[in-house]
Protein backbone atom coordinates (compact mmCIF):
# COMPACT_ATOMS: atom_id res chain seq x y z
CA UNK A 1 0.00 0.00 0.00
CA UNK A 2 1.22 3.50 -0.92
CA UNK A 3 0.72 6.49 1.27
CA UNK A 4 -0.83 9.68 -0.77
CA UNK A 5 1.71 12.85 -0.90
CA UNK A 6 -0.07 14.36 2.09
CA UNK A 7 0.49 11.55 4.30
CA UNK A 8 4.01 11.33 4.10
CA UNK A 9 4.61 14.91 3.68
CA UNK A 10 7.01 16.05 6.92
CA UNK A 11 5.78 17.27 9.61
CA UNK A 12 7.74 21.13 9.24
CA UNK A 13 6.50 22.58 12.54
CA UNK A 14 6.77 19.40 15.01
CA UNK A 15 10.46 19.20 14.09
CA UNK A 16 11.38 22.78 12.72
CA UNK A 17 14.06 22.86 15.54
CA UNK A 18 15.89 20.03 13.92
CA UNK A 19 15.35 21.47 10.82
CA UNK A 20 16.96 24.62 12.04
CA UNK A 21 20.01 23.35 13.72
CA UNK A 22 21.05 21.55 10.14
CA UNK A 23 20.23 24.84 8.21
CA UNK A 24 22.58 26.42 10.19
CA UNK A 25 24.89 24.11 10.67
CA UNK A 26 24.94 23.71 6.74
CA UNK A 27 25.19 27.21 6.17
CA UNK A 28 28.39 27.53 8.86
CA UNK A 29 30.30 24.54 6.80
CA UNK A 30 29.70 26.43 3.11
CA UNK A 31 31.00 29.32 4.64
CA UNK A 32 34.48 27.63 5.60
CA UNK A 33 34.85 24.84 3.29
CA UNK A 34 35.82 27.14 0.10
CA UNK A 35 38.51 28.93 1.96
CA UNK A 36 40.10 26.51 4.56
CA UNK A 37 43.42 25.88 2.96
CA UNK A 38 43.31 29.91 2.02
CA UNK A 39 42.20 30.66 5.70
CA UNK A 40 45.76 28.89 7.22
CA UNK A 41 47.50 30.60 4.20
CA UNK A 42 46.83 33.83 4.81
CA UNK A 43 46.86 33.58 8.83
CA UNK A 44 49.70 31.35 9.50
CA UNK A 45 53.43 31.47 7.69
CA UNK A 46 52.88 27.70 7.20
CA UNK A 47 53.46 26.47 3.39
CA UNK A 48 50.76 24.99 1.10
CA UNK A 49 51.88 21.18 1.83
CA UNK A 50 52.35 21.50 5.38
CA UNK A 51 48.81 22.93 5.41
CA UNK A 52 47.35 19.90 3.27
CA UNK A 53 49.60 17.24 5.82
CA UNK A 54 47.98 18.61 8.67
CA UNK A 55 44.69 18.08 6.74
CA UNK A 56 45.53 15.08 5.77
CA UNK A 57 46.68 13.81 9.10
CA UNK A 58 43.64 15.43 10.85
CA UNK A 59 41.28 13.28 8.29
CA UNK A 60 42.89 9.59 8.89
CA UNK A 61 43.20 9.78 12.47
CA UNK A 62 39.70 10.48 12.80
CA UNK A 63 37.92 7.60 10.87
CA UNK A 64 37.59 5.84 14.01
CA UNK A 65 35.22 8.64 15.12
CA UNK A 66 31.85 7.54 13.67
CA UNK A 67 32.57 4.09 14.60
CA UNK A 68 33.17 4.72 18.17
CA UNK A 69 29.78 7.08 17.73
CA UNK A 70 27.99 4.06 16.32
CA UNK A 71 28.42 2.19 19.67
CA UNK A 72 27.40 5.29 22.09
CA UNK A 73 23.91 5.84 19.65
CA UNK A 74 23.12 2.36 20.47
CA UNK A 75 23.72 2.38 24.12
CA UNK A 76 22.66 6.36 24.64
CA UNK A 77 20.77 7.85 21.79
CA UNK A 78 21.76 9.97 19.13
CA UNK A 79 20.83 13.24 20.50
CA UNK A 80 23.71 13.71 23.31
CA UNK A 81 26.00 11.95 20.83
CA UNK A 82 25.14 14.90 18.13
CA UNK A 83 25.83 17.39 20.44
CA UNK A 84 29.36 16.36 21.56
CA UNK A 85 30.11 16.53 17.82
CA UNK A 86 28.64 20.08 17.59
CA UNK A 87 30.84 20.87 20.57
CA UNK A 88 33.69 19.41 19.28
CA UNK A 89 33.78 21.27 15.69
CA UNK A 90 33.12 24.60 17.87
CA UNK A 91 36.54 23.87 19.88
CA UNK A 92 38.14 23.27 16.87
CA UNK A 93 36.95 26.22 14.75
CA UNK A 94 37.56 28.79 18.21
CA UNK A 95 40.88 27.56 18.00
CA UNK A 96 41.93 27.83 14.52
CA UNK A 97 41.79 31.34 15.48
CA UNK A 98 44.94 30.49 17.81
CA UNK A 99 47.20 28.21 15.74
CA UNK A 100 50.41 29.02 14.27
CA UNK A 101 52.04 25.53 14.08
CA UNK A 102 51.18 22.29 11.74
CA UNK A 103 50.61 20.10 15.12
CA UNK A 104 48.23 22.88 16.09
CA UNK A 105 46.28 22.37 12.71
CA UNK A 106 46.33 19.12 12.90
CA UNK A 107 45.05 18.95 16.47
CA UNK A 108 42.08 21.45 15.49
CA UNK A 109 41.48 19.91 12.24
CA UNK A 110 40.79 16.21 14.20
CA UNK A 111 38.53 17.52 16.63
CA UNK A 112 36.57 19.54 13.14
CA UNK A 113 36.85 15.82 11.42
CA UNK A 114 35.96 13.80 14.15
CA UNK A 115 33.37 16.07 14.94
CA UNK A 116 31.84 15.77 11.00
CA UNK A 117 32.41 11.95 10.96
CA UNK A 118 30.67 11.65 14.37
CA UNK A 119 27.14 14.15 12.92
CA UNK A 120 27.07 12.13 10.03
CA UNK A 121 27.24 8.78 11.99
CA UNK A 122 24.14 9.83 13.91
CA UNK A 123 22.43 11.59 11.22
CA UNK A 124 20.86 9.01 10.03
CA UNK A 125 19.63 7.30 13.39
CA UNK A 126 18.16 10.77 14.44
CA UNK A 127 15.83 11.15 10.87
CA UNK A 128 14.67 7.19 11.56
CA UNK A 129 13.43 8.16 15.19
CA UNK A 130 11.43 11.24 14.01
CA UNK A 131 10.20 10.31 10.83
CA UNK A 132 7.69 7.35 10.90
CA UNK A 133 7.66 4.86 8.18
CA UNK A 134 6.34 6.21 4.66
CA UNK A 135 7.86 9.33 5.90
CA UNK A 136 11.43 8.57 5.63
CA UNK A 137 12.15 9.39 1.98
CA UNK A 138 10.72 12.50 2.27
CA UNK A 139 12.54 13.37 5.17
CA UNK A 140 15.99 12.58 3.90
CA UNK A 141 15.25 14.36 0.75
CA UNK A 142 14.17 17.63 2.50
CA UNK A 143 16.92 17.96 4.45
CA UNK A 144 19.54 17.09 1.89
CA UNK A 145 17.63 19.93 0.15
CA UNK A 146 18.30 22.35 3.65
CA UNK A 147 21.46 21.10 3.73
CA UNK A 148 22.53 21.97 0.01
CA UNK A 149 20.79 25.51 -0.22
CA UNK A 150 22.95 25.96 3.06
CA UNK A 151 26.08 25.53 1.82
CA UNK A 152 25.28 27.50 -1.41
CA UNK A 153 24.28 30.21 0.91
CA UNK A 154 27.22 30.11 2.95
CA UNK A 155 29.78 29.85 -0.01
CA UNK A 156 27.85 32.72 -0.99
CA UNK A 157 28.94 34.32 1.77
CA UNK A 158 32.19 33.80 1.95
CA UNK A 159 32.58 35.03 -1.67
CA UNK A 160 31.56 38.42 -0.92
CA UNK A 161 33.86 38.18 2.44
CA UNK A 162 37.09 37.02 0.88
CA UNK A 163 36.60 39.50 -1.81
CA UNK A 164 38.13 42.22 0.86
CA UNK A 165 40.71 39.56 1.77
CA UNK A 166 42.42 40.99 5.09
CA UNK A 167 42.82 39.33 8.44
CA UNK A 168 39.98 40.25 10.06
CA UNK A 169 37.77 39.14 7.53
CA UNK A 170 38.85 35.17 7.99
CA UNK A 171 39.17 35.48 11.48
CA UNK A 172 35.19 36.20 10.79
CA UNK A 173 34.73 33.43 8.66
CA UNK A 174 35.83 31.21 11.60
CA UNK A 175 33.46 32.60 13.88
CA UNK A 176 30.68 32.23 12.36
CA UNK A 177 31.47 28.62 12.03
CA UNK A 178 31.97 28.42 15.16
CA UNK A 179 28.96 29.88 16.44
CA UNK A 180 27.16 27.75 13.73
CA UNK A 181 28.01 24.61 15.97
CA UNK A 182 27.41 26.63 19.02
CA UNK A 183 23.86 27.20 18.06
CA UNK A 184 23.06 23.76 16.21
CA UNK A 185 24.23 22.55 19.78
CA UNK A 186 21.34 24.54 21.58
CA UNK A 187 18.55 23.44 18.76
CA UNK A 188 19.50 19.95 19.42
CA UNK A 189 17.96 20.42 23.57
CA UNK A 190 14.78 20.70 21.86
CA UNK A 191 14.81 17.69 20.04
CA UNK A 192 13.80 14.14 21.40
CA UNK A 193 16.43 11.41 22.31
CA UNK A 194 14.38 8.04 21.39
CA UNK A 195 17.17 5.70 22.81
CA UNK A 196 16.71 1.92 21.80
CA UNK A 197 14.79 -0.63 24.65
CA UNK A 198 17.58 -3.10 25.36
CA UNK A 199 16.57 -6.34 24.12
CA UNK A 200 17.42 -9.68 22.27
CA UNK A 201 18.26 -7.64 19.08
CA UNK A 202 20.59 -5.60 21.01
CA UNK A 203 22.83 -8.97 21.42
CA UNK A 204 26.24 -9.59 19.18
CA UNK A 205 27.14 -5.80 19.22
CA UNK A 206 29.90 -5.45 16.25
CA UNK A 207 30.31 -8.87 15.59
CA UNK A 208 26.74 -9.41 14.78
CA UNK A 209 26.75 -5.77 12.10
CA UNK A 210 30.06 -7.63 10.70
CA UNK A 211 28.46 -10.87 9.84
CA UNK A 212 25.74 -9.48 8.66
CA UNK A 213 26.09 -10.37 5.08
CA UNK A 214 23.26 -8.77 3.72
CA UNK A 215 24.12 -5.54 5.07
CA UNK A 216 27.64 -5.84 3.92
CA UNK A 217 25.66 -5.62 0.47
CA UNK A 218 24.01 -2.33 1.05
CA UNK A 219 27.47 -1.00 2.51
CA UNK A 220 29.33 -1.83 -0.87
CA UNK A 221 26.34 0.38 -3.06
CA UNK A 222 26.88 2.78 -0.61
CA UNK A 223 30.97 2.88 -1.19
CA UNK A 224 29.77 2.99 -4.92
CA UNK A 225 27.49 5.60 -4.52
CA UNK A 226 29.81 7.96 -2.65
CA UNK A 227 32.29 7.82 -5.03
CA UNK A 228 30.20 8.94 -7.55
CA UNK A 229 29.23 12.02 -5.22
CA UNK A 230 33.15 12.89 -4.74
CA UNK A 231 33.54 13.03 -8.44
CA UNK A 232 31.86 16.23 -8.60
CA UNK A 233 34.56 18.01 -6.30
CA UNK A 234 37.78 15.79 -7.27
CA UNK A 235 37.32 15.64 -10.95
CA UNK A 236 34.48 17.14 -12.88
CA UNK A 237 35.29 21.02 -12.42
CA UNK A 238 39.14 20.30 -13.20
CA UNK A 239 38.30 18.30 -16.22
CA UNK A 240 36.16 20.95 -17.67
CA UNK A 241 37.99 24.32 -16.68
CA UNK A 242 41.73 22.50 -17.45
CA UNK A 243 41.70 19.25 -19.77
CA UNK A 244 38.93 20.74 -21.74
CA UNK A 245 39.85 24.28 -21.98
CA UNK A 246 36.53 26.05 -21.34
CA UNK A 247 35.79 29.20 -19.52
CA UNK A 248 36.55 29.34 -15.90
CA UNK A 249 32.55 30.39 -15.02
CA UNK A 250 31.89 26.52 -16.41
CA UNK A 251 33.58 25.20 -12.93
CA UNK A 252 30.98 27.68 -10.89
CA UNK A 253 28.42 27.26 -13.38
CA UNK A 254 28.74 23.60 -12.78
CA UNK A 255 28.50 23.47 -8.62
CA UNK A 256 25.83 26.27 -8.61
CA UNK A 257 23.21 24.49 -11.47
CA UNK A 258 24.26 21.09 -8.62
CA UNK A 259 23.05 22.57 -5.41
CA UNK A 260 20.00 24.45 -7.36
CA UNK A 261 19.01 21.18 -8.48
CA UNK A 262 18.97 19.47 -5.26
CA UNK A 263 18.14 22.18 -3.48
CA UNK A 264 14.64 22.92 -4.78
CA UNK A 265 14.37 19.50 -6.81
CA UNK A 266 14.82 17.09 -4.75
CA UNK A 267 12.11 16.95 -2.38
CA UNK A 268 9.67 17.59 -5.59
CA UNK A 269 11.40 14.02 -7.48
CA UNK A 270 11.05 12.36 -4.44
CA UNK A 271 7.03 13.27 -4.74
CA UNK A 272 6.94 11.44 -8.11
CA UNK A 273 8.92 8.67 -7.09
CA UNK A 274 6.62 7.52 -4.79
CA UNK A 275 4.97 3.69 -4.80
CA UNK A 276 8.39 2.73 -6.91
CA UNK A 277 10.02 -0.06 -5.68
CA UNK A 278 13.41 1.44 -3.77
CA UNK A 279 15.70 -0.93 -5.42
CA UNK A 280 14.85 -0.10 -9.39
CA UNK A 281 15.01 3.57 -8.48
CA UNK A 282 18.53 2.99 -7.15
CA UNK A 283 19.34 1.39 -10.55
CA UNK A 284 18.15 4.74 -12.26
CA UNK A 285 20.17 6.81 -10.53
CA UNK A 286 23.11 5.10 -11.38
CA UNK A 287 22.19 5.24 -14.88
CA UNK A 288 22.14 9.00 -14.23
CA UNK A 289 25.27 9.40 -13.73
CA UNK A 290 26.36 7.03 -16.10
CA UNK A 291 25.05 8.95 -18.74
CA UNK A 292 26.66 12.05 -17.11
CA UNK A 293 29.73 10.40 -17.26
CA UNK A 294 29.26 9.88 -21.03
CA UNK A 295 28.41 12.95 -21.91
CA UNK A 296 31.70 14.18 -19.82
CA UNK A 297 33.45 12.30 -22.27
CA UNK A 298 31.52 12.91 -25.22
CA UNK A 299 32.54 16.71 -24.37
CA UNK A 300 36.19 15.86 -25.39
CA UNK A 301 35.27 14.58 -29.05
CA UNK A 302 33.57 17.97 -29.92
CA UNK A 303 35.80 20.34 -31.34
CA UNK A 304 33.44 24.03 -30.83
CA UNK A 305 33.80 25.53 -27.46
CA UNK A 306 30.18 26.16 -27.60
CA UNK A 307 28.90 22.54 -28.10
CA UNK A 308 31.59 21.12 -25.22
CA UNK A 309 29.93 23.43 -22.52
CA UNK A 310 26.64 22.14 -23.46
CA UNK A 311 27.81 18.69 -23.08
CA UNK A 312 29.40 19.62 -20.06
CA UNK A 313 25.98 20.89 -18.65
CA UNK A 314 24.07 18.39 -19.95
CA UNK A 315 26.11 16.06 -18.30
CA UNK A 316 26.22 18.16 -15.14
CA UNK A 317 22.07 17.81 -15.02
CA UNK A 318 22.22 14.21 -15.64
CA UNK A 319 24.98 13.60 -13.12
CA UNK A 320 22.80 15.59 -10.63
CA UNK A 321 19.76 13.24 -10.98
CA UNK A 322 21.59 10.59 -10.30
CA UNK A 323 22.45 12.31 -6.60
CA UNK A 324 18.68 13.81 -6.01
CA UNK A 325 17.40 10.29 -6.94
CA UNK A 326 19.33 7.95 -5.09
CA UNK A 327 20.70 10.18 -1.89
CA UNK A 328 17.20 9.86 -0.46
CA UNK A 329 16.62 5.87 -1.27
CA UNK A 330 20.22 4.92 -0.27
CA UNK A 331 19.82 6.90 3.30
CA UNK A 332 16.39 5.34 3.91
CA UNK A 333 17.74 1.76 2.84
CA UNK A 334 20.47 1.41 5.35
CA UNK A 335 18.45 3.03 8.14
CA UNK A 336 15.45 0.90 8.00
CA UNK A 337 17.70 -2.17 7.03
CA UNK A 338 19.23 -1.91 10.75
CA UNK A 339 17.49 -3.62 13.98
CA UNK A 340 16.33 -0.78 16.26
CA UNK A 341 19.13 -1.89 19.13
CA UNK A 342 22.20 -1.80 16.90
CA UNK A 343 20.84 1.27 14.34
CA UNK A 344 23.68 3.47 15.40
CA UNK A 345 26.76 0.63 14.89
CA UNK A 346 25.20 -0.53 11.46
CA UNK A 347 24.75 3.17 10.20
CA UNK A 348 28.13 4.19 11.60
CA UNK A 349 29.46 1.39 9.24
CA UNK A 350 27.42 2.40 6.22
CA UNK A 351 29.06 5.83 6.87
CA UNK A 352 32.67 4.94 6.88
CA UNK A 353 31.96 4.05 3.33
CA UNK A 354 31.66 7.30 2.69
CA UNK A 355 34.55 8.36 4.55
CA UNK A 356 36.68 5.92 3.01
CA UNK A 357 34.87 7.11 -0.45
CA UNK A 358 36.45 10.30 0.73
CA UNK A 359 39.52 9.59 1.57
CA UNK A 360 40.56 7.37 -1.57
CA UNK A 361 38.87 9.43 -3.90
CA UNK A 362 40.74 12.45 -4.48
CA UNK A 363 44.19 10.49 -5.33
CA UNK A 364 42.37 7.59 -7.73
CA UNK A 365 40.49 10.01 -9.44
CA UNK A 366 43.09 12.39 -10.05
CA UNK A 367 45.03 10.26 -10.67
CA UNK A 368 42.86 8.45 -13.74
CA UNK A 369 42.26 12.27 -15.20
CA UNK A 370 46.17 12.63 -15.46
CA UNK A 371 46.02 9.40 -18.15
CA UNK A 372 43.36 10.89 -20.13
CA UNK A 373 39.31 11.40 -20.51
CA UNK A 374 38.54 7.99 -21.17
CA UNK A 375 39.98 6.43 -18.39
CA UNK A 376 38.36 8.28 -16.28
CA UNK A 377 35.11 8.65 -17.24
CA UNK A 378 34.73 5.20 -18.64
CA UNK A 379 36.16 3.83 -14.91
CA UNK A 380 33.27 5.48 -13.58
CA UNK A 381 31.32 4.21 -15.78
CA UNK A 382 32.16 0.86 -13.97
CA UNK A 383 31.34 2.40 -10.63
CA UNK A 384 28.22 2.90 -11.86
CA UNK A 385 27.33 -0.61 -13.14
CA UNK A 386 29.13 -1.57 -10.52
CA UNK A 387 26.77 -0.40 -7.91
CA UNK A 388 23.72 -1.10 -10.59
CA UNK A 389 24.46 -4.62 -9.96
CA UNK A 390 24.85 -4.01 -6.30
CA UNK A 391 21.33 -2.32 -6.07
CA UNK A 392 19.61 -5.12 -8.15
CA UNK A 393 20.92 -7.64 -5.33
CA UNK A 394 19.86 -5.52 -2.42
CA UNK A 395 16.75 -5.00 -4.55
CA UNK A 396 16.66 -9.44 -3.74
CA UNK A 397 18.12 -9.73 -0.45
CA UNK A 398 17.11 -6.50 1.84
CA UNK A 399 13.64 -5.91 2.62
CA UNK A 400 14.09 -2.29 3.00
CA UNK A 401 15.10 -2.50 -0.48
CA UNK A 402 11.86 -4.22 -1.85
CA UNK A 403 9.65 -2.26 -0.34
CA UNK A 404 8.22 1.25 -2.50
CA UNK A 405 8.81 4.63 -1.76
CA UNK A 406 6.34 6.41 0.52
CA UNK A 407 5.24 3.07 1.61
CA UNK A 408 4.34 2.03 5.55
Amino acid sequence: MTLTAYTVRPSLVRHRRFIAAIAIDSIGTGVFIPVSMLYFLATTSLTLVQVGTALTTAGLLALPAGPLAGGLVDRYGAKPVLQAANLAQALGFAGYLLVSQTWQIALCAWLNSAGRAVFFSCYGATVTALAAPGQRERWFGLLGSVRNLGYALGGLLTAVAVSFGTHGVYAAIVVVNALSCLAAFVLMRAVPNIRPEAGQDAAGGWGRVLRDRRYLSLVAHQLCFAISLFALNVVIPVYAVDVLGLPAWTAGAIFTLNTLMVGFAQGIVVGWLSGRIRSRVLVAGHACFAAGYLLFLAADRVAALALAVGFVLLGAVSYTFGEIVGGPITSTVAAESAPDALRGRYLALNQLAVTVAGAVAPAVLSGLLTTGAAAIWLTLVGVSALGAALATTIGKVVPAAQSRIGGA
